[in-house]
């Protein structure tokens, strides 16, 4: 029998590069994904206004944003600035 957890937050298998930190964005952008969902859901049934899904889903954009930051994902420490030497 399924955790209702599960069933309300299902989550994708990754096939990506298998590093922890992309591990831990990939559950991030699943999560952003499946609350965006539910936001655009309510308003398509008029359960919130449209001004309050909007900066719902831009607090949830910013912290996705946030831990995409902190993860250092897109990151690469060995390449070289541009017009370093």
């Amino acid at each position: 029998m399924l955790d209702r957890s599960d069933f309300l937050y299902p989550r994708s298998r990754y096939y990506g590069q298998v590093k922890p930190e992309n591990l831990v964005f990939n559950a991030n952008l699943q999560e952003f994904a499946q609350k965006v969902s539910y936001i655009c859901n309510l308003e398509t049934g008029g359960k919130l206004s449209p001004e309050v899904a909007y900066e719902q889903i831009k607090e949830l954009w910013n912290e996705l944003r946030h831990s995409k930051k902190e993860l250092r994902i897109g990151h690469n420490p060995f390449r070289r600035e541009e017009g370093s030497e």
